[in-house]
């Protein structure tokens, strides 16, 4: 192969979507919650997932984690379904998520919270570890110093040996996000992040999303409400209502478009 059929290659392989949704339809009951919804994700894009409640959102994501299975489409990571992978083995794909309400352990401190998030990069065993073995004790120390290294990142090192029940809510928002990036995602999903904090703090969430995206190459997916921090950070927008998707393009495009904004403000008719 030549070098200039190799380029071509790397620049089809680059180009390609990172996350590919395709077709995807969810009925619970008889009740369609997601209904065709199909789109691209590229590799170091933000993109925000908007729509009013109910317009299937949470569903999606839940999906894309594989807490729900499609009833029809499929969802390709790098170009293969992830459709046949347990929810725990999703985060071995490259997949890692927060939740609209904090998922932590609440009786463990933040070091132990985030160190279940390296879970998926490790090789032990009970036999290993009881018996100490040299290259487990390697791997421990490798663990510890990324964790130490994602907390300093997030501005938690000083809470680092505190019980996360007793943080404040914000607080324990970063660690959840602190656990998801231990996982070394390639994409990561953010539900309703800004979800219960205040002016200031969803400011500096959204220079922190950037700063995830630019310094560490993490792609990020973003289901919010807060519509002024989807607009200001997002380079690119799918917007859903009743389980279909309604507009797609950059920020300024969805923001105008009359089908987004008479889902959102309703029409002059109703």
């Amino acid at each position: 192969m030549t070098q200039a059929q190799l380029a071509r290659g790397e620049a089809a392989s680059s180009a390609d979507p990172l996350l590919a949704v395709r077709d995807v339809s969810v009925v619970f009951g008889g009740i369609v919650a997601l209904n065709g919804v199909s789109f691209d994700m590229k590799r170091g894009q933000i993109l925000g997932l908007i729509g009013p409640n109910g317009a299937g959102k949470t569903t999606l994501f839940n999906c894309l984690s594989r807490l729900y299975q499609p009833s029809k489409g499929d969802i390709l990571m790098e170009g293969v379904s992830i459709l046949t992978r347990p929810p725990h083995k999703i985060a071995e794909v490259g997949i890692g998520r927060t939740f609209q309400n904090v998922a932590l352990f609440p009786n463990m401190s933040v070091l132990d919270n985030v160190r279940v998030g390296m879970h998926a990069h490790t090789t032990s065993d009970i036999i290993s570890d009881s018996l100490k073995l040299p290259w487990v004790r390697r791997s421990e120390a490798a663990i510890n110093r990324n964790v130490d290294e994602i907390l300093a990142y997030l501005d938690l090192t000083s809470v680092g040996h505190a019980i996360v029940s007793g943080l404040p809510f914000g607080t324990q928002k970063r660690v959840e996000l602190a656990r998801a990036l231990a996982a070394e995602p390639k994409i990561l999903l953010l539900d309703e992040p800004a979800g219960g904090l205040n002016h200031e703090e969803v400011y500096v969430l959204g220079d922190l999303i950037r700063r995830i995206r630019d310094e560490r190459g993490i792609t990020v997916l973003l289901v919010e409400h807060h519509m002024g921090l989807v607009m200001s950070i997002a380079d690119h927008v799918v917007a859903l209502n009743f389980g279909r998707k309604l507009a797609e393009g950059t920020p300024s495009q969805v923001q105008s478009d009359p089908e987004v904004i008479k889902a959102y403000l309703g029409s002059k008719d109703q």
